[in-house]
């Protein structure tokens, strides 16, 4: 069963490469909530029952319903309904996804470790750093909170990597939803749109001159 969600996380991972539509992103960063509670319910449940009620909590409500409807928030408000195009065609992107993945998958299998968890340690890897590409190749500041809310899930599934000796790490994934839900309030109060009439990074840096 976590075999299958992990597998299904990956998919989502290179869904993201594919979709132009910010409404697609958006789906798929909760359907990546909905797969880390699977993966942690069937996970952690050797671990105190508080710490597994606040981890799943954390995975399905702010992962899930509350980061998505935030961002929901911010997509209406700001009319947002494709993202720029890439710096990147969509091919060559896919391309360098998968290899992204190959490399981690290979990687992995040289840690000699018993502690980690290598069925999860290959696709956050893997996430993290395809959260980085994602961020690097998109000209936006929604695009890039995308970016960053990829590299987070892909830090929660870190996380559990080494979840079953150190769940001090899972609980540490907890604090970083609270970083990274701030940093979404905060871009939505502050009102981009309003105060400069353009998402655009490009166009922002402008300003300095």
């Amino acid at each position: 069963m976590v075999i299958v969600l992990i597998v299904l996380f990956a998919a989502t991972l290179v869904y993201f490469f594919l979709s132009e539509r910010v409404s697609n992103f958006i789906w798929l960063l909760s359907v990546q909530g909905v797969i880390l509670f699977g993966i942690a319910f069937n996970n952690l449940l050797h671990i105190q029952p508080l710490g597994l009620i606040l981890i799943l909590l954390e995975t399905l409500i702010v992962k899930a319903i509350v980061i998505p409807w935030f961002l929901n928030q911010l997509r209406h408000k700001n009319e947002l309904k494709r993202v720029h195009e890439s710096k990147v065609p969509v091919f060559y992107s896919l391309i360098i996804i998968s290899a992204i993945l190959i490399g981690s998958f290979l990687l992995s299998y040289t840690i000699d470790n018993e502690i980690i968890q290598l069925r999860f340690f290959t696709v956050a890897l893997a996430t993290v750093i395809g959260g980085m590409y994602f961020i690097v190749i998109h000209k936006n500041i929604f695009s890039h909170l995308v970016g960053f809310l990829i590299i987070e899930n892909g830090t929660f599934l870190l996380s559990l990597a080494v979840g079953g000796e150190m769940p001090f790490l899972v609980s540490l994934a907890v604090l970083l939803d609270v970083l990274i839900a701030v940093l979404v309030i905060g871009v939505f109060l502050n009102k981009v749109r309003d105060s400069f009439d353009t998402i655009l990074v490009s166009k922002l840096n402008k300003l300095k001159d």
